[in-house]
């Protein structure tokens, strides 16, 4: 899944044809293009996603625009592109500085953690954290201490998850996200296992060994819907049934992720007895409704791929358009309670913090789901990033809710 544990930007989602150019050399010279274990290996990848992509390429669900943003993306382009030379043989070029493996190392990393799953997994252990404070005292190093546990913890169990579903996915990562590393060859099978088994097992570790069980029971729960919702195994990859994915992500996000980590910091941290306040509730009923959008969401962009492969999401029975609205519609649902909750509150400031600010999240969806070109699905990715803005604004209102 995108992500189960909880930033504009894009990449292409089709790979790039290599390009052959001609070569300007002396009169009697010819361009030769050599054949090398560099072209070899991404051939495999190359060919077949390329193949699955002309099978949709003039639907109208890739538009032209995608095209030229692709034929842009020179970084990508670069990884398949055929080294031709005349002078110099392709295995006389200078070797990458460890400076550059360092960087192309990270930036892999960076792409297999999703990064845009990371911060929401940490703003949101943040938000609701803050949700336990009574009092400017409890801002003490115990707390700081708890809330950095809870975050690292759950950051490796996330990391876990995201790329146990790339593991899980490489084929169909080929045709909708081809950047990703384990789609483009940068990460072999092997590396993918070996980071995701390390990173689960880090975080049963450190949760252990704090000692907090809310915590623990929220790696654990984590733990075994990510693995269900994408390994490929009998009775399991649940992402295949669309209420059941989407109930997954709502389970984690929208439950676990709230009264969780907000007892982990009232019970363990504060050592007070487990209460559910109004703000938690909230912040619960909330974030349900934006579960049910990212759920949903996540696969309008990647229409192409899951109907090759016959993953039966909304969006495929439905429709990108009709499923879009039907997100767009939850979330405006969502800003209204949220403003009736901020009229009824008692606290002064906290009413107009929290109805200003969701009048204008509303007013700002709103506006930027009318101008959103179909046709495009650069334009559909970028504005599921935008649906990833609003959740992390909405965990800055969160803690003003009283």
């Amino acid at each position: 899944m995108e992500s189960l544990l909880i930033g504009s930007f894009h990449r292409p989602s089709i790979p790039v044809a290599a390009e052959f150019s001609p070569l300007k050399t002396s009169s009697h010279a010819i361009v030769r293009v050599l054949k090398c274990k560099a072209w070899k290996r991404p051939k495999k990848h190359y060919s077949t996603s390329m193949k699955l992509q002309r099978q949709y390429i003039t639907q109208e669900h890739v538009g032209g625009s995608d095209l030229n943003t692709i034929a842009a993306d020179k970084k990508l382009k670069g990884r398949f592109l055929v080294h031709a030379s005349s002078e110099h043989p392709l295995e006389s070029q200078p070797s990458k500085s460890p400076w550059d493996s360092v960087h192309d190392a990270v930036d892999a990393f960076y792409r297999f953690s999703r990064p845009h799953t990371i911060i929401g997994t940490a703003l949101s252990i943040i938000s609701v954290s803050l949700l336990a404070v009574e009092k400017f005292s409890d801002f003490s190093p115990l707390f700081f201490t708890g809330v950095l546990e809870a975050i690292v913890a759950a950051l490796f169990m996330n990391i876990y998850i995201v790329g146990l579903n790339q593991l899980s996915d490489i084929e169909i990562d080929k045709v909708n996200k081809p950047y990703l590393p384990l789609a483009s060859g940068e990460y072999s099978v092997q590396t993918g296992v070996i980071v995701v088994s390390s990173f689960a097992i880090l975080s049963f570790w450190l949760g252990w060994i704090v000692g907090s069980w809310p915590l623990f029971w929220a790696l654990f729960i984590s733990f075994v819907l990510g693995t269900a919702y994408s390994i490929n195994l009998p009775l399991l990859r649940w992402k295949r049934f669309a209420v059941v994915a989407a109930m997954c992500i709502f389970a984690v996000r929208a439950v676990i992720v709230q009264i969780a980590f907000y007892l982990h910091i009232q019970t363990y941290v504060y050592r007070r007895p487990a209460v559910l306040s109004r703000p938690l509730i909230f912040a619960t009923a909330f974030m349900s409704f934006f579960s049910v959008v990212i759920a949903l969401f996540k696969d309008i962009p990647d229409i192409v791929g899951d109907k090759i492969f016959g993953i039966q999401s909304f969006t495929v029975r439905l429709g990108q358009e009709r499923v879009f609205w039907i997100c767009i519609g939850l979330l405006e649902m969502a800003y209204l309670v949220a403003i009736v909750v901020g009229a009824a509150s008692s606290n002064t400031w906290s009413k107009y913090f929290t109805i200003l600010g969701h009048a204008a999240l509303a007013l700002l969806l709103w506006t930027r789901a009318k101008s959103v070109d179909f046709r495009s699905k650069a334009a559909i990715t970028s504005f599921y990033m935008f649906i990833w803005k609003l959740f992390y604004a909405e965990y800055l209102l969160i803690p003003l809710v009283r």
